[in-house]
């Protein structure tokens, strides 16, 4: 795999809300929709969900970036608006839930090794698509933050809560969520939520430093390996209610739009 700048990225299959390119069994997904911070939109979701179904087999890792300043500035509160004011009941936010879910799912159950590529903001949503990788390296300069119960809202998206309570602990999540703060790189690596931290222009030499040895490994031992390591994360979840994220999700919005009167 040849490292290449993001704004050098050749030029593959175009969807609405992404681009991919391939370089051998290297696939790389970038969230394309720069201009408004790579948000989390259904669109997003529908087109994350097809290039995942439709994977190659022999694809051996899969990179998950963003374009722009921005790896994703999270869910889209326009959009969620728009899903209440056509059903103030909340059906659109549980389809929306449910398509989390299943991205998010893809992600993490993918027989390919998944390595988020971060920079700039990882905000709500764009912090879980980049927590379900396998392997999360980010810049320098890069920033995180749970901004959800601040808007009014749970912590229920894709089953983020239980996967960062997995990876990072209990007590030292309920501080990032209760408080919504801004956290650095720095601080994300001592909590796992990154593996490795570089300067950026270094973040491609880094995913290439990862993607070469992996793609070198025997196919099916590389498959069984990361059902194992999956299934004994899964087993330390005492209590993963995260199926029911996209109800609790629809619940807790539709409600607060019924005592604003919106």
């Amino acid at each position: 795999m040849t490292a290449l700048p993001l704004t050098a990225l050749p030029a593959g299959p175009v969807r609405q809300t992404l681009r991919t390119h391939r370089e051998g069994p290297v696939l790389t997904i970038e969230l394309n929709t720069p201009e408004h911070g790579n948000t989390v939109t259904d669109a997003l979701l529908d087109d994350l969900l097809a290039v995942l179904q439709d994977q190659d087999p022999a694809v051996r890792v899969l990179v998950l970036t963003g374009s722009g300043a921005d790896f994703s500035l999270g869910g889209d509160r326009g959009e969620f608006a728009r899903h209440l004011a056509a059903d103030p009941t909340g059906s659109g936010i549980r389809v929306s839930g449910t398509k989390a879910r299943r991205v998010c799912d893809a992600l993490t159950g993918n027989p390919a090794v998944t390595i988020a590529r971060v920079h700039g903001k990882a905000v709500g949503a764009g912090m879980a698509l980049a927590l379900a990788c396998d392997l999360r390296v980010g810049s320098e300069d890069a920033t995180f933050r749970l901004p959800e119960l601040a808007l009014g809202l749970p912590t229920a998206w894709g089953g983020l809560l239980p996967r960062l309570i997995n990876e990072v602990g209990a007590a030292r999540v309920r501080e990032l969520v209760l408080t919504g703060r801004a956290f650095t790189a720095a601080e994300a690596h001592s909590l796992s939520i990154l593996q490795r931290v570089v300067p950026a222009h270094e973040l491609d030499a880094a995913v290439d430093a990862w993607a070469k040895p992996i793609v070198r490994r025997p196919p099916a031992a590389l498959r069984v390996t990361k059902v194992l390591l999956n299934s004994l994360s899964a087993a330390s979840r005492l209590a993963d209610v995260s199926a029911l994220d996209a109800e609790l999700m629809a619940a807790v919005v539709s409600e607060a739009h019924h005592v604003r009167g919106d």
